[in-house]
């Protein structure tokens, strides 16, 4: 009979069929025209070309597109469901004029950085910029003391989308607060892409010779790709073009260090307006530490500072003490004398004795 069940199912798989066939024929096809072409195939949106353009002068113009943003192959349905969303937004006409990643885009694209800079990612998830959005925004004593605000994102969550109405809930000084959508959990607050921009103009980095040349005060000490991501302007700022704060120690003006990379730092780490040192979130140095760059004690990525003493210092100070164990925030994080302030008069009350020949 024409209309038993088996027969009208093979009639639909024999209908669906070509259908078929050419999709999975279509997922490896699309995979190797992209790959051949080196990128030019995904400029064929125009509303990329701008990102290609950089990406072909960049220092990682050598990696492929595929690579940090996936392809047809890309394991898990949602990166291939927010394809479908805007393919389906550009068929009725909605292109936006600048492609911009989402949030939870960035923290899939850093799965992708880890596997090339292993220690750099091992680093910076041990260190406090890897905490997860939990670690910062349900943090009790944190939040009955100060009210949560838009401004918390600048540094906290550059590329969540939306407010902190969006994230957290509720807003006030009581409690408890919970996240709107709990996929936020555990992801990074700072992920890799707030302070480097992976299309920055420069060259690739080259394996060094046996016969590497002495450091020298010249040699460069940070990558074109250092750049704080602007959640307001949506753009990354490099951190050559931003400014060093004039900072001031009461009325005397505190001698800074010429460290280029410190802007970065102080796009958070900020002073209040007055610009006076230890205000806000500052941690200038002064004292016996002041001129030093803010990495000339913490590591890069994973800002830690345990072995930042040896490289100064000798094992004795001038005092003849462990410098490791003289009572400082280094020391201890209950001392008074934090590491940043700290004067050889905060100890030596009676005056500071002469150095020892």
């Amino acid at each position: 009979m024409e209309g038993h069940p088996v027969r009208v199912m093979l009639k639909y798989v024999w209908t669906a069929a070509p259908a078929l066939v050419a999709l999975l024929l279509l997922v490896p096809a699309s995979s190797v025209y992209y790959t051949a072409t080196g990128g030019e195939g995904c400029a064929g949106c125009h509303e990329i070309r701008a990102s290609y353009d950089l990406w072909k002068q960049s220092t990682h113009r050598s990696v492929s597109c595929a690579a940090c943003h996936g392809d047809s192959f890309t394991s898990g349905p949602s990166f291939h469901m927010a394809n479908a969303r805007r393919l389906a937004k550009h068929t009725e006409g909605d292109v936006p004029e600048q492609v911009q990643l989402k949030g939870l885009d960035v923290v899939r694209m850093m799965e992708r950085c880890k596997s090339c800079h292993r220690q750099e990612f091992a680093d910076w998830q041990a260190g406090p910029h890897g905490s997860a959005f939990s670690k910062i925004f349900l943090d009790e004593k944190h939040n009955r003391q100060r009210l949560l605000m838009d401004d918390c994102l600048r540094c906290h969550g550059s590329y969540f989308d939306g407010g902190i109405r969006q994230l957290v809930t509720p807003i006030d000084t009581r409690g408890p607060w919970q996240f709107t959508d709990a996929t936020w959990t555990n992801q990074p607050a700072i992920p890799c892409l707030t302070c480097h921009e992976m299309h920055r103009r420069g060259e690739p980095l080259r394996k060094p010779s046996q016969a590497r040349p002495r450091p020298a005060a010249r040699e460069e000490i940070q990558r074109p790709s250092l750049a704080l991501f602007d959640r307001r302007e949506q753009m990354h700022v490099a951190a050559i073009d931003l400014p060093l704060p004039a900072m001031r120690d009461q009325d005397r003006p505190v001698r800074m260090s010429p460290d280029t990379r410190q802007a970065l730092c102080y796009q958070c780490h900020a002073p209040l307006a007055t610009r006076q040192v230890g205000s806000g979130d500052d941690r200038t140095g002064i004292g016996v530490h002041e001129g030093i760059s803010c990495l000339g004690c913490h590591e890069k990525h994973g800002e830690t500072t345990r072995a930042s003493c040896a490289t100064c210092h000798p094992r004795l100070s001038n005092c003849g003490l462990d410098v490791e164990k003289m009572d400082t925030t280094f020391a201890s994080v209950g001392s008074k004398h934090n590491i940043h302030f700290v004067k050889c008069a905060d100890c030596h009350t009676k005056g500071v004795p002469k150095k020892r020949v």
